[in-house]
């Protein structure tokens, strides 16, 4: 039977699960970044150059320690607080690019 708005009740074909949502792995310079900061914190004691179960852990730990939700993947916010990203390491702001004007009588 067919609903007149939304479609058939029970569809007859299976939705296919090759769809997936974030991202699963992170590369060896990355994790290097990451671990580097993470030891800086106090969470590590050195990097190993690979995303592995101490660098999970660690991540774990700095994210409950911040009342964040822990994952196994590091969020925006972590990254940020951890110094990899966010304004702090952007380029430089146009500001800071801009010559700065003379003022007349000051030379």
């Amino acid at each position: 039977m067919t609903h007149p708005r939304r479609g058939p009740t029970s569809p007859t074909k299976k939705k296919s699960s090759k769809h997936t949502t974030g991202q699963r792995t992170i590369d060896d310079t990355r994790a290097t970044e990451i671990q580097g900061a993470l030891v800086k914190s106090g969470y590590m004691t050195e990097p190993t150059g690979h995303w592995d179960t101490a660098t999970q852990t660690a991540m774990q730990k700095f994210q409950a320690d911040n009342g964040w939700q822990t994952k196994l993947m590091p969020d925006s916010r972590a990254i940020i607080k951890l110094g990899l990203g966010g304004p702090s390491s952007s380029t430089p702001t146009p500001a800071a690019n801009v010559e700065t004007a003379s003022i007349p009588g000051t030379r």
